[in-house]
């Protein structure tokens, strides 16, 4: 009885699994990856079905193997469009007229850098670039923390006097 079963399964694969990878390269194309992965999963839920009596016989067993190759499709489809659905959009092109913008403010401030005086060059670049607190750039320079808000506010009014002409 055994040896019975055993032909009917490989029969079934013998005959659907062509039918089944034909129509799941045709709905999800043939380069992709999955496709015969798709394709032993729906052969392996249409052997349990079978199995555990869901099949009853009610229709031919070609449209059995139809509908759940068509439900399968689906579902893959539905997942692989919920996984797009939250990754993140590309950013789009940079605007060219923004990129030479940038550019050239970039090169005014670079140059509005170079003229302040050594202390206030230091005291932006330990606060902004190094990301230092206000303490820990007053104990760096040995000065009080009122002191080195002051340094960084009177450097950046200088900046911007300095980028205003």
């Amino acid at each position: 009885m055994r040896h019975k079963i055993d032909e009917d399964i490989q029969e079934l694969i013998v005959r659907y699994r062509p039918i089944i990878a034909f129509r799941v390269r045709k709905a999800l194309g043939a380069q992709n990856t999955d496709c015969e992965d798709l394709v032993s999963e729906i052969l392996s839920q249409v052997l349990e079905k079978i199995q555990t009596g869901e099949f009853r016989g009610e229709s031919s067993l070609g449209t059995f193997v139809y509908t759940i190759t068509s439900r399968r499709i689906v579902d893959y489809i539905r997942e692989k469009t919920k996984v797009m659905k939250y990754a993140p959009e590309p950013a789009p092109f940079p605007d060219p007229q923004e990129t030479l913008e940038v550019a050239e403010m970039s090169d005014r401030v670079k140059k509005a850098l170079s003229r302040l005086k050594p202390k206030y060059r230091e005291v932006l670049y330990l606060y902004y670039y190094q990301e230092l607190s206000r303490d820990e750039v007053a104990e760096r320079l040995g000065v009080s923390t009122r002191k080195v808000s002051e340094l960084v506010n009177y450097a950046l009014k200088l900046i911007r006097k300095e980028l205003k002409s």
